[in-house]
């Protein structure tokens, strides 16, 4: 991998002009600028998210590398399996695939790159070199090829994609620890909330597109989230370390808890849910992490449904316009635009509820 090509983000512009939304998020675009917007677009989406997102999305599709990858070299260092597989989620959120809609050759190229990175033999996507937490590369770039495994039309790829998701799973179900959970590499027998969190989700978009995985793991990566929880009803960082509960983590945990089929009507996850509202919200900056807890937070609200989803959407989505740069893109707690972007972008689409991992 060159190293260098972290330095060279914008690089490519295939059509010499501005890049509008894909796929759905265009169409509605389009109607809103008619004033037509009411029938097109879904509850809560304004024509002022429409043109963020269409601007966010022209951000994203400028700043791919040459090589199909997004690379961020915030505080945290330069991860391109994890950057790539949030962005390429952002813009499957658009309904761009890798062979149809206004970013498919994005979309395309992002699958490329994590192909060619996947190791055949240990089943790895990440790039050894930069992310040395590789788990979270591994995470995130599984759960977009998964995302996008049942939209490839083309049989040949769809074999290629089979092959890296079934080993990826392996990977994924080796590295669990024995208390149930994950953390930053697959050989270090321990376990801490956010990767495990992120493995998770990963394993529940592969089973949901059809790709085999135990459901012994994900029982046992739920009882380690149900574990960590405190009586507060929050979650803390890990079970051995315990301490204090967590809003980012309580957030993400309560979101993959729906995502594994827990809901409210078990109390360990309606604690959590509580405890969440209680200590996140829409516009409050969580210790450092505001992003990455509203990527969460986002999905365990639109999940639940009903006026809890619709009033933080409504605040949400106002603060994400007024905050978005010039440029169309968004700073992410301090790990880089590319960051900030696809995650705002991934929010702001929920609505149109194009990508399974993210419907209700």
């Amino acid at each position: 991998m060159n190293p260098t090509a972290a330095a060279q983000p914008n690089t490519r512009r295939r059509d010499g002009g501005r890049r509008a939304a894909g796929g759905a998020v265009a169409c509605a675009l389009c109607a809103a600028v008619a004033g037509q917007d009411a029938p097109l677009l879904p509850r809560g989406v304004t024509p002022e998210v429409v043109q963020a997102v269409a601007h966010g999305l022209d951000y994203l599709a400028r700043s791919q590398a040459r090589d199909g990858a997004w690379r961020d070299a915030g505080g945290y260092g330069t991860y391109p399996a994890a950057m790539t597989g949030l962005a390429g989620m952002a813009l499957s959120a658009a309904g761009s695939t890798p062979t149809r809609g206004r970013h498919w050759r994005e979309v395309r190229e992002a699958v490329e790159f994590l192909l060619h990175l996947a190791d055949a033999r240990t089943g790895m996507i990440a790039d050894l070199g930069t992310e040395n937490r590789n788990m979270y590369g591994h995470g995130f770039a599984t759960l977009f090829l998964a995302s996008v495994y049942g939209m490839e039309e083309d049989v040949v790829q769809q074999e290629k994609l089979h092959g890296v998701l079934t080993r990826a799973v392996s990977l994924t179900v080796r590295a669990q620890s024995a208390a149930g959970g994950w953390i930053y590499t697959p050989d270090s027998g321990g376990d801490e909330g956010s990767v495990t969190v992120t493995q998770v989700q990963a394993l529940r978009a592969c089973r949901m597109a059809g790709i085999v995985v135990d459901k012994k793991t994900i029982d046992r990566a739920v009882d380690y989230i149900r574990k960590c929880q405190n009586p507060d009803g929050g979650i803390s960082y890990s079970l051995g370390r315990r301490g204090a509960s967590l809003p980012a983590i309580s957030a993400a945990g309560v979101a993959v808890l729906y995502n594994a089929g827990c809901y409210d009507d078990e109390p360990f996850v309606e604690r959590a849910l509580r405890y969440v509202k209680q200590h996140v919200s829409a516009t409050g900056n969580t210790t450092g992490h505001h992003f990455y807890t509203q990527l969460y937070f986002a999905q365990a609200l639109y999940q639940n449904g009903g006026g809890d989803w619709d009033s933080y959407y409504a605040e949400m989505s106002a603060w994400l316009v007024r905050n978005q740069r010039k440029d169309g893109a968004w700073e992410g707690d301090r790990v880089g635009t590319v960051y900030g972007t696809a995650i705002a972008l991934i929010v702001l689409q929920l609505p149109y509820a194009l990508v399974p991992i993210y419907q209700r």
